[in-house]
Parts: structure tokens; C-alpha cells; sequence
């Protein structure tokens, strides 16, 4: 068989070139090589020659199409995992929409309770929510609802909200 004892298929496709550039520089193929001269020599190391020279080529473009096949399998996982992640955005938009449409409803429907509430009622109700959501409430009410609803409120509280209703309404400062 020859200098070597190894089949040229089972060695790694990245080593052909470097045992060619070794062999044809007429360094040593390592501890398999036969010891002392001849001819035998000569005509094996000339055909391993000629063997590495003709599957250069073929091992350099196989290592090339391996890569190829790596890249087009990694860039079809990006594809796929952008594909999910805009469907899970299209998803969330959707549920967003649908949140904003329903608070505004809400929110159309809870002023409503509000304005048809005695005063004192409201004032009591609204004195138990979060500042911000009852002042909210107060700023889409009618003024004279709203005024009479504050009027029957504790003095701290009407004046917490009336400051974030004014803060709301105040344009933005654009220096």
C-alpha cells in the first residue's frame, strides 16, 4: 500500500493540503515511512505526490461546501427564529389593540357611573382609587359634576387631585 498505512478517506478533509505541502517539500511522513533509500521510496512518494496534488481540489472544495451547508443552515435558523418573533409581535400588537380598546370602553362606562352618582357618593369612591386614576375620572366628567364631586371630598385629598389635574392639562414646556 504503500508509505502509509491509513486510508486517504479516513483522514480529515483539512489535512490533505498540509500532507502535500510536506511531502512535496520532501520532509519525513512520519514514524510509518519506510527506513533507508531506494527506489521503491522514490516511485511511492512520487505517486503520494500526484494522489495529494489530484484531491487538493476535491478536498478544498469539499471543506467549502461543508461550510456552505453550515451557513445556509445557520441562516435558515435565523430566518425561522425572526419569523417566530414577528408572529409574537403581530400576537402582542393584537392583544395590546384589543386591551387599549377595551380600557377606553371601560373607562367610557365607569365616567358615566360616576356622573349619574350622588356627590357625596362619588367623593367617597373616587377618595379610595389611586390619585391618578380618580383624577382621570374627574377630568372626564362634566365641570359641574366634577366641581360638586371635589366640593364633598376631604380638603387634602381634592387638592392631590385638582394638582394632577392641572399637571394633565398644562401644555408641555418645549425649551
Amino acid at each position: 500500500m504503500g508509505i502509509f498505512s491509513v486510508r486517504p478517506r479516513t483522514l480529515a478533509a483539512s489535512a490533505f493540503p498540509a500532507l502535500a505541502v510536506a511531502l512535496t517539500l520532501g520532509l519525513s511522513a512520519g514514524p510509518a515511512a519506510p527506513q533507508g533509500g531506494g527506489q521503491a521510496d522514490g516511485r511511492s512518494a512520487d505517486e503520494i505526490r500526484r494522489f495529494c496534488g489530484n484531491i487538493v481540489d476535491a478536498a478544498r472544495d469539499r471543506r467549502y461546501a461543508m461550510q456552505e451547508a453550515e451557513l445556509k443552515k445557520l441562516q435558515q435558523d435565523v430566518d425561522d427564529r425572526l419569523k417566530r418573533l414577528e408572529e409574537k409581535r403581530a400576537e402582542y400588537e393584537g392583544w395590546v389593540t384589543r386591551r387599549e380598546r377595551f380600557m377606553a370602553q371601560a373607562q367610557q362606562g365607569v365616567v358615566q357611573i360616576y356622573s349619574k352618582m350622588r356627590p357625596d357618593a362619588a367623593a367617597a369612591q373616587l377618595s379610595q382609587l389611586r390619585a391618578e386614576m380618580a383624577a382621570s375620572i374627574l377630568m372626564k366628567l362634566d365641570t359641574r359634576v366634577a366641581s360638586v364631586i371635589l366640593n364633598e371630598m376631604d380638603k387634602n385629598a381634592a387638592a392631590t387631585l385638582t394638582t394632577i389635574m392641572v399637571s394633565a392639562a398644562r401644555p408641555e414646556d418645549k425649551s
